[in-house]
């Protein structure tokens, strides 16, 4: 069934357009601006430019999904397949399934949403020209990603991310934002080394670089001993960009220093692409070689689960002075590796989860780096004991639609029935109690309930946030004497307070009001609602994403037999 009925060759026309298109608008917004399109402000107009041409890709991408065949998308859809270096059988293979798919839309919808925000606040720094060229190579890389169905096309388009991500970091970032950059580029760059050595092993041992073919030979074309060295390349460079426990180190400092829209970019889209390719190339083509190392990954995995949540707890603490923004990174490391146990799975069940925790994470929490810049632009800092405030005057306070929001999106990510983080987590907890044949029963049901408790520590380190963030705290000094009983005076000896009495904060000076900020502007409305209604379509019905990932991953786990 498809909602719109598109010619297979303008199917495929729209996907080489999704991928081409934010690259041809990156090198037109380094070019001078024609004199109709200059505006009164170039810098606008550029930025405008950048709207424009993610748009457009949105539009596109969506078009291709109304077009694409839900009755069969375990079938490779809109494929283009062109020689391209002969001598080593390279192809320009391009297509889309149901795993692939929501990705892709995810891509073009955060990117657009960027884009759009950057017009109304443009980011403090260089020309942005560069940003928004940067941008849009991010954009066209991420979605060859997950388009491409050649490895070494894999390997380029997943490599071509980190220049524009570096100089994100490093140009428009913040505090320590060249140490940061640089901490990204050579941790994501030296699992890419590795990376290459893996891919090329399985491409030159096969006889062919193509992802269909090899995910329908299902590794039968390769030995034991060249799939678990196969794995162990690959994986490593794929769980460096995850990121996964215990590689994730460049993670928070990247995101503590990386613009608003360089985190939600990274947070939504780029740490995809590692567990796309753990789905993707792993699991069908070396099947063996995955199975080796299933526990050892489910391993790691729950221990970035605990880690991260335990990292949040001691930031989320009094007293601990934690960067809201490095809180949300280190949740990243628990909530992908739920994602990571899923995969380790090797079931129907895990992979699903996990590919539905994967697109949950992408939209809870690229709204919840958008708030968290909201709310550092607005205070001027995203230290937690600052923006909880010593008087109580907090965002439910001062700004109570970005508070109610930034509720919503922390009580989203800690899994709430009902709403896009549950599911991905359940089936994930699901899959490990039931593992893939040969497995360890007992190791995986140790693993889930390690899982399980890290959800319980998720929860813990949200709601303490949403306390303090959004309705503060009063010092300790304020809640009782001296400030709520006359200074000097001393209760009588023997006197004895009531035990139902309430201390109360001091009284506010005559005249004093609680200090007001900015609450949601406009603009921002536009750019978060998409984010938040999607988390709530996605919880409420989650047989729309799970319809379209299923029988993909029922035939990829099959080895290509639906």
């Amino acid at each position: 069934m498809t909602v719109i009925d598109i010619s297979p060759s303008v199917m495929q026309f729209l996907l080489a357009f999704i991928v081409v298109a934010p690259l041809l608008g990156a090198v037109a917004a380094l070019l001078p601006a024609p004199p109709g399109l200059k505006g009164r402000n170039p810098d606008q107009a550029v930025l405008r430019h950048g709207v424009t041409v993610t748009g457009a890709v949105l539009i596109a991408a969506i078009v291709l999904a109304t077009g694409f065949d839900h009755d069969h998308p375990a079938t490779m859809q809109a494929t283009t397949d062109i020689s391209w270096i002969p001598a080593l059988d390279v192809r320009i293979h391009l297509g889309i399934d149901g795993i692939s798919l929501p990705l892709l839309l995810l891509t073009a919808l955060l990117t657009f949403l960027c884009a759009l925000y950057s017009y109304f606040k443009p980011p403090a720094g260089p020309s942005p020209k560069a940003f928004t060229a940067l941008v849009l190579v991010l954009e066209s890389g991420t979605l060859a990603t997950f388009a491409v169905l050649d490895l070494l096309l894999f390997f380029l388009a997943f490599e071509m991310v980190l220049i524009p991500m570096y100089f994100l970091i490093a140009r428009w970032g913040g505090d320590q934002r060249r140490a940061a950059a640089w901490k990204f580029i050579l941790y994501t760059l030296l699992g890419s080394v590795v990376m290459l050595l893996g891919l090329l092993l399985i491409g030159l041992r096969s006889g062919t670089f193509d992802m269909v073919a090899l995910a329908t030979d299902n590794g039968r074309g390769l030995t034991t001993s060249v799939q678990v060295i196969a794995v162990l390349a690959i994986g490593v460079g794929l769980a460096v960009k995850t990121p996964m426990w215990p590689l994730h180190s460049w993670l928070p400092d990247a995101h503590t220093a990386a613009p608003t829209v360089g985190s939600v970019l990274l947070a939504g889209v780029l740490l995809k692409m590692g567990t796309y390719g753990f789905v993707r190339i792993l699991l069908p083509v070396a099947p063996d070689g995955m199975r080796t190392f299933a526990p050892y990954l489910a391993a790691f995995a729950v221990v970035g689960i605990v880690y991260g949540s335990l990292a949040c707890l001691a930031l989320a603490r009094r007293g601990a002075k934690g960067d809201l923004k490095r809180l949300i990174a280190y949740s990243s490391v628990g909530h992908m590796g739920f994602v990571l146990l899923g995969i380790a799975t090797m079931t129907p069940t895990g992979v699903n989860g996990a590919l539905f925790a994967n697109i949950a994470h992408g939209l809870i929490t690229g709204l919840l780096f958008f708030l968290v810049g909201a709310v550092k632009d607005r205070y001027g800092t995203a230290d937690l004991d600052t923006l909880a405030g010593a008087t109580g005057a907090a965002l439910y306070g001062r700004a109570p639609r970005l508070g109610a929001l930034l509720a919503f999106a922390a009580v989203a990510s800690l899994g709430l029935p009902g709403l896009a983080g549950f599911w991905g987590e359940m089936l994930t907890l699901f899959g490990a109690y039931s593992p893939a044949e040969g497995l360890s029963r007992p190791a995986f049901r140790t693993f889930m309930a390690i899982g399980a408790f890290g959800t319980l520590l998720t929860a813990a380190y949200m709601l303490i946030v949403v306390r303090r963030v959004c309705m503060g705290e009063h010092s300790p000094h304020s809640e009782l004497s001296p400030a709520s009983t006359p200074a000097d005076a001393p209760e009588p000896s023997g006197t004895r307070r009531s035990a139902t009495t309430t201390p109360r904060p001091a009284t506010p000076q005559p005249g004093a009001t609680t200090p007001q900020l900015a609450d949601i502007q406009t603009y921002e409305a536009v750019t978060w609602t998409p984010l938040a209604a999607l988390t709530v379509l996605a919880g409420l019905w989650p047989a729309v994403l799970l319809g379209l990932t299923d029988p993909a991953v029922q035939k990829l786990l099959a080895g290509g037999k639906s």
